[in-house]
């Protein structure tokens, strides 16, 4: 069932089935398959047989950074969409419809990928037997094959979650049964023929460099946490069960995988090996077929009937489980854009008897039906997948950073990662790379069509997303807002709530928009709680729309004056979010006092403010005049020392006076105010003979400020450079100023180009 509200999603539910063993599972039965039957060939060909090891090993860690990201966003986050929902939430419908569209086709044709390698396996398996007249070899038994196994999948994941979780994870037990006992007999060679051990000599046959190129190569054989993220929805505990799930699952398949690679070593004697030239002519390219020689060297009968069913059957399970995992994730990565009307909302129809998203299935269905029987190569498509899944990965260890840092008090996390944020970085460093060194492998047919599929993407959502997708709780809605024109002069922007609070900020708006030649920007932020929809968000519009008519009547006359009206479920992100966007050089806001609050030293719109600041900020606090007498600016030659100085510059009175003070601690030099004033002289809005240094020695920095700021009408104080964490425990010299001084007070907070450029960008 859907809703008519054009601001609300598709209200449709699914059902919540999974549990941590089931969704686990579904991660690695993904992962397993492409990396045994294509990563040890490809490793072991290119990399040699302690590279093959390092590759595995090294893609598990990297992996494991990414799940890493995956797994705290998925528990802040847990609905379907996987990294469509983040995108969405860090920035915006385009990039996220995009994440979405991606998704949808990377997990399609990986599907179709695995639907047709348990074909083309099976039919060669029942050839050689001698049990059909023909062999399956790529033509169209093998597609049909494909075809029929891909309905299959579609028609189980049609039957529901529970249906689909259950299947995965037979299929998968019983593929990880198989392939530790393929561990089990090379770990047995190891002990019987110990002289097998001569086969990692040399460890790195080909040197260092084939390492990274086959890790970008094998990379997404590592990929099942991105069908655990789409299950946010259908799990039972989601914020306990889809981090834990994540992190199991990259675990259990990098050990897998290592544990195999290490008996793939080992199978052959080592005198075979010798004879044959080392493991480039051994394998032959041909990654397809090297676990059949891999079983057959282990295995004393593996030339019969049962070493190849052996093969047939980790081929089965493996591929078969991957085929289920993704058909579920393709099928919820449409459901997700359905359900926020991306795309047509009848995507997102629930069916009633299965609770499962049966349109997006059939969709998804559609397609890998079209590249199992149409497409010229299925392996060659399969390379653009690669690519896509690097791409997801690198977006949503950037949503990861900027989501925490944007939205870190807003979420409830279930698992939050350790050495944030370096963790992400490296992942998308390693990242970068592996997509650098994939370049040269992907196929003609890979570079065509993923591209094209982009190209679509973008056109589809220019032509449809855009105009029709549905506003969620976490977004920032415009309800009186107009595209910002060219940026021509400096912009000041002036929050607005109360109409009993808005007349103490103008007069200082006023000086400082004069001083700038600016042209000011009225923003309201509509408070609306999390039980209200948004389409009742007029009724708490009132207050500031009040406010705006109050300022514009003193600031039209003189200033180009904008308003903009806003929603958002944190006023702090959206006044972030409109500096970011309308180009902002200068935040003015004002400050009540102290935060009842013990999480916040200022507020809980005041703190982000002056923590992210993409611009310069400052913040008022019982500043009702526009000029001032006596202003005294505690100097300590820090970041926002300057702008704390121009700003006071711009406040004094004609006859006024500004008292920059250094304190210094006994023994200690003080700092040359003189000296700084010359070296900014055009920076300053009044002439140098207006400051009047004052320099004091005290071991109490704090009690000395105080007593200074005694005999002034305006302090003007840079906020501190400490981070929140430091702030709470020393504690803050604004802070102490503001509740020891009743008179007015500015804390100002400059933006460098460096933090300016981070804060605006992540």
């Amino acid at each position: 069932m859907a809703t008519t509200d054009a601001n609300h999603p598709v209200n449709a539910e699914l059902s919540r089935d999974l549990g941590l063993f089931q969704v686990t599972l579904m991660g690695v039965g993904m992962m397993i398959g492409a990396g045994v039957f294509l990563g040890i060939g490809n490793g072991l060909y290119n990399a040699g047989p302690g590279g093959m090891m390092m590759v595995f090993a090294l893609n598990a860690v990297l992996a494991l950074f990414s799940a890493m990201s995956y797994a705290e966003l998925s528990s802040a986050i847990p609905r379907a969409g996987g990294a469509y929902n983040f995108a969405r939430i860090a920035f915006g419908k385009g990039p996220s419809f995009l994440a979405g569209w991606m998704e949808w086709a990377g997990s399609t044709v990986a599907g179709a990928m695995y639907a047709w390698t348990f074909s083309l396996y099976v039919l060669n398996f029942l050839g050689e037997m001698g049990w059909l007249p023909w062999a399956g070899d790529g033509a169209l038994d093998v597609r049909l094959v494909a075809a029929g196994t891909a309905t299959l999948f579609a028609y189980i994941n049609y039957r529901g979650a529970s249906e689909t979780g259950k299947l995965g994870a037979y299929i998968t037990i019983g593929q990880t049964i198989t392939l530790f006992a393929v561990a089990g007999l090379g770990l047995w060679k190891a002990v019987t023929e110990p002289e097998r051990f001569q086969n990692f000599d040399p460890f790195l046959s080909n040197g260092w460099l084939p390492i990274m190129g086959t890790m970008g190569m094998i990379y997404v054989a590592f990929e099942g946490y991105e069908v655990i993220a789409q299950a946010g929805d259908e799990t039972i505990e989601p914020r306990r069960n889809l981090p834990k799930a994540m992190l199991l699952s990259v675990l259990v398949v990098g050990i897998t995988y290592i544990f195999v690679s290490f008996a793939s070593v080992l199978s052959v004697p080592a005198q075979d090996l010798a004879a044959a030239g080392g493991w480039r002519q051994w394998v032959g390219g041909e990654a397809d077929t090297l676990f059949s020689r891999i079983v057959q060297q282990l295995l004393p009968v593996a030339n019969g009937v049962f070493g190849k069913l052996l093969v047939v059957l980790a081929v089965i399970f493996s591929s078969t489980s991957a085929l289920n995992a993704t058909t579920y994730s393709a099928t919820r990565a449409a459901y997700a854009l359905g359900r926020d009307r991306m795309l047509p909302p009848a995507i997102a129809s629930i069916s009633a008897k299965t609770r499962t998203p049966y349109v997006a299935l059939f969709v998804t269905w559609l397609l890998i039906l079209a590249i199992d029987l149409f497409a010229p190569s299925v392996t060659d498509v399969a390379s653009m997948s690669s690519m896509m899944f690097l791409f997801l990965f690198f977006l949503v260890n950037l949503c990861c950073m900027r989501i925490r840092r944007h939205m870190g008090d807003e979420l409830e996390y279930g698992y939050v990662m350790p050495l944030f944020p370096w963790i992400p970085i490296l992942a998308i460093v390693g990242q970068v790379l592996l997509v650098f060194l994939l370049r040269e492998e992907m196929s003609t047919t890979a570079w065509v069509l993923g591209p094209a599929w982009v190209v679509l993407g973008i056109v589809v959502y220019r032509l449809y997303g855009r105009g029709h997708a549905a506003s969620t709780r976490d977004e920032i809605v415009g309800f009186t807002e107009r595209e910002p024109a060219p940026k021509t002069s400096f912009r000041i922007l002036m929050p607005v709530a109360n109409p009993e609070y808005v007349l103490e900020k103008i007069p200082t708006t006023m000086r400082l928009a004069e001083a700038n030649r600016a042209e000011v920007e009225l923003l309201h932020m509509v408070p609306v709680p999390d039980q209200v929809p948004l389409t009742d968000a007029s009724t708490y519009m009132l207050p500031g729309r009040e406010a705006m008519v109050e300022a514009m009547l003193y600031l039209r006359t003189r200033f180009p004056v904008q308003e903009t009206i806003r929603y958002c479920r944190n006023v702090a992100r959206g006044i972030l979010s409109a500096a970011r966007t309308h180009q902002t050089d200068l935040i003015v806001t004002g400050w009540r006092g102290h935060s009842a609050r013990h999480d916040f030293l200022f507020g809980s719109t005041i703190d982000p403010l002056l923590e992210l600041n993409p611009c310069d900020v400052v913040v008022l606090r019982n500043c009702r005049k526009s000029t001032y007498q006596h202003i005294l600016v505690p100097f300590a030659g820090g970041p926002h020392a300057l702008l704390a100085l121009r700003t006071a510059s711009i406040l004094v009175a004609e006859d006024g006076v500004i008292v920059p003070c250094n304190v210094a601690a006994p023994g200690k030099p003080t700092l040359d105010i003189l000296a700084f004033l010359e070296r900014n002289r055009a920076s300053l809005a009044c002439p140098l003979d207006r400051f009047q240094p004052r320099y004091e020695i005290s071991r109490d920095v704090e009690e000395t400020i105080v007593q200074a700021g005694q005999e002034a009408d305006l302090i003007v104080i840079g906020a501190t450079g400490e981070r929140r964490v430091m702030q709470f425990a020393v504690g803050s010299l604004p802070e102490a100023l503001a509740e020891r001084c009743s008179g007015a007070l500015v804390m100002v907070k400059a933006a460098t180009r460096v933090t300016g450029f981070l804060n605006r960008w992540f």
